[in-house]
């Protein structure tokens, strides 16, 4: 009798965990005044900012450090806060710096919460005009003030107390190890990178932060060609962080064809070409 009404206490407890964890998860929803999608996030945008800046330079020592030519420094810089000043991320609290890192074999960008965004001279070295670069940085930006990071943060806090729910119901039962590996794997696909959603999102609010700066969007269509091919190299890490959910070129040229029903205005432009390479040929307006 002892034994079960043990048994009875832990069923209670993991399961006042598992809701106390639904409820704090659904609490936290709220809309994204830029987007307009309700999201649960578990972080204010002064943390986000906060975790950022704290995690860049960690980050930036995994892709071997900043890149030390201030010419490519300074490119980068210039392309991402002319998106910024342009767009509706000017009017968001967070913290945007714009980063070229020095690892030339491994093709990514990446940002982090509250504004640090990357990109690897791998890349870079693959792009060929500065619409291509702006196509990248404002994707990445799309990521920020989607608030995306913050969103699966909250969704491994809610994994992370489902694991200590099953963990405590399965305890001293001859499953624990077993419950323990199953509520893993469940967190696990909770806390998928980016979620076919994300990347479609950022590809839009790419393609309108570009446009509002100026570029010509189809460069996106460009970049999406270039790491397409790059993909099948072993150092491309862009798409294991980006998940290509298999229509994104196609999501990218409606949402041009929405923004520009009569066609994209001359007055934007690809910009100068980049000096640091490029394997793509520039689009011609």
């Amino acid at each position: 009798m002892r034994g079960r009404a043990y048994g009875g206490s832990r069923l209670v407890l993991a399961g006042i965990m598992a809701v106390v964890g639904l409820v704090g998860y659904c609490g936290s929803r709220q809309k994204n005044p830029i987007t307009g999608r309700v999201q649960a996030i578990a972080l204010n945008p002064q943390q986000e900012v906060a975790l950022g800046l704290r995690t860049a330079p960690q980050m930036a020592g995994k892709f071997g450090g900043e890149e030390r030519d201030p010419a490519i420094q300074a490119r980068v810089k210039a392309v991402g806060e002319k998106l910024v000043r342009s767009s509706a991320a000017a009017g968001t609290p967070y913290k945007f710096q714009f980063t070229a890192l020095a690892d030339a074999r491994t093709i990514n960008a990446f940002a982090l919460p509250g504004g640090p965004i990357f990109i690897t001279r791998g890349l870079l070295d693959r792009l060929t005009n500065e619409a291509q670069l702006a196509g990248v940085l404002g994707h990445e930006i799309g990521h920020v003030v989607g608030r995306h990071s913050a969103e699966k943060l909250a969704q491994s806090k809610l994994g992370q107390t489902l694991v200590g729910a099953v963990g405590v119901a399965t305890s001293d039962r001859g499953r624990g190890s077993l419950g323990q590996m199953a509520a893993a794997m469940v967190n696990q696909m909770v806390q998928l990178r980016y979620s076919r959603e994300d990347e479609l999102q950022s590809d839009t609010l790419g393609v309108r932060f570009m446009s509002d700066a100026g570029y010509d969007p189809r460069a996106l269509v460009d970049v999406m060609e270039i790491l397409a091919k790059a993909g099948a190299g072993r150092q491309s890490e862009f798409t294991s962080s980006h998940p290509n959910p298999g229509n994104r070129t196609q999501v990218i040229q409606q949402e041009i064809a929405v923004r520009f029903p009569g066609g994209v205005p001359a007055s934007l432009t690809t910009g100068p070409p980049l000096a640091t390479g490029g394997a793509a040929s520039a689009r011609s307006n």
